[in-house]
């Protein structure tokens, strides 16, 4: 048993890169049985990712299908085919990232699989719902950063519109459609019945964006522009100090006013740009410009010290690079060593989030291309002379 909240939940996974493999990691981190289902060639990310000491194992790749078992199955071939609709009528979750009219035509939609399955969880993340223009249209992250506002806040901030240098809407989305397969669990334990699912990547992230952003627009008519103005700003970073950079937040009243005492400006407790936590959103731009100008003056340890007592919130700024030594992180054990069996010693992350009611205790690497098939295709029925016939055929490959 692996233990975590989603012990003995079978998951069959048929998403690649990015948005849906951070989903199924989130359920396989939480005890889920996790199948991943490869095309001949195995997922994009395998080889597209920077990194790596055997081909079709990227770092990338391993950091976002640890807790996973690989199989390979040609779906062009009937046999193959046939294969992932016997694994479909065994197992709790379908998740795709397949464009919908491609999941149709192969007969994996939810209509067809619940026929054999009707307690499946069928999600299907797609780039845009149903109902629009786009609907069916491909995309990746950059083109769901444009088109959803994403890059506009940069623009905004800046002057120049830049996409957030992550995948950061893949992230957000995969994460949502682990969010809303655990809702559709829930119903099912009270229902009975299995249910589809669309987590649009576009939709969801102009709403990620405009529940920051619609602000004055939210009234009909608009009490004024679109835009929190803080978040806009562009002195809304990591600020210099003497000797590098330090990110404050005195929001409150107590955490202002001892900010302007720390930077020997307290004649700004009593200024009505500044006085209230109303008036320095309002004034954010001279409030963000009173926050630069004050921290210029002392290195980052001494500001950190003398905010500290103050109770002032208050973080020094890490590069990539100074994740690897924060000594949060390496207090807490946040980065694991790990042998993996073709890749030798890797470091990788922990998961972050704790269950009393206890986690997942048979943690296993990111898979090999094909490592599990002959295991899966056993577990699902298939004699030892039908899958040795399949991979003849090539209709499934094993490592």
């Amino acid at each position: 048993m692996a233990g975590g909240p989603l012990d003995g939940v079978r998951v069959l996974d048929l998403t690649t890169v990015v948005v849906g493999p951070i989903c199924t990691r989130t359920l396989a981190d939480q005890g889920a049985e996790v199948i991943k289902v490869e095309a001949p060639g195995g997922d994009l990310l395998r080889t597209m990712a920077h990194g790596s000491r055997n081909r079709g194992m990227s770092g990338k790749f391993i950091n976002f299908n640890r807790n996973k078992r690989s199989i390979v199955l040609d779906l062009k071939k009937p046999a193959g085919l046939d294969a992932i609709r016997r694994l479909a009528a065994r197992a709790d979750v379908f998740v795709s990232n397949v464009r919908p009219e491609g999941l149709a035509r192969a007969g994996l939609d939810f209509a067809r699989l619940s026929r054999d399955n009707p307690r499946l969880i069928h999600c299907s993340i797609l780039a845009f719902g149903r109902g629009g223009p786009y609907f069916g249209r491909p995309a990746y992250d950059p083109i769901v950063q444009s088109l959803s506002g994403v890059a506009g806040t940069f623009e905004r901030a800046t002057g120049e519109p830049r996409f957030v240098p992550m995948v950061m809407t893949d992230h957000v989305t995969g994460l949502i459609a682990a969010q809303c397969i655990g809702f559709a669990l829930y119903r099912r334990e009270k229902t009975g019945r299995g249910e589809a699912i669309d987590v649009p990547m576009f939709e969801n992230m102009a709403s990620f964006v405009m529940s920051e952003h619609l602000a004055a627009a939210t009234f009909d008519p608009p009490v004024g522009p679109t835009g929190d103005g803080r978040l806009l700003s562009p002195d809304y970073r990591p600020l210099p100090t003497l000797d590098g950079y330090i990110t404050v937040g005195p929001n409150t009243n107590p955490q202002a006013f001892a900010f302007f005492d720390a930077i020997g400006r307290p004649e700004l407790k009593t200024d009505p740009r500044f006085d209230s936590a109303a008036s320095r959103t309002a004034n954010a731009a001279a409030y963000f410009e009173v926050r630069k100008t004050g921290l210029a003056k002392k290195t980052t340890a001494e500001w950190l010290a003398i905010f500290e007592k103050l109770d002032v919130p208050a973080a020094r700024y890490n590069s990539i690079d100074d994740l690897l030594s924060d000594p949060h992180l390496v207090a807490s054990g946040f980065f694991r060593e790990e042998a993996h069996p073709s890749e030798g010693k890797l470091r990788r992350t922990r998961v972050a989030n704790r269950f009393s009611g206890g986690e997942r205790s048979d943690e296993s690497h990111a898979p090999r291309l094909g490592e599990h098939t002959r295991a899966v295709l056993a577990e699902a029925g298939y004699s030892a002379a039908e899958i040795e016939a399949m991979l003849a055929e090539r209709a499934a490959e094993a490592a």
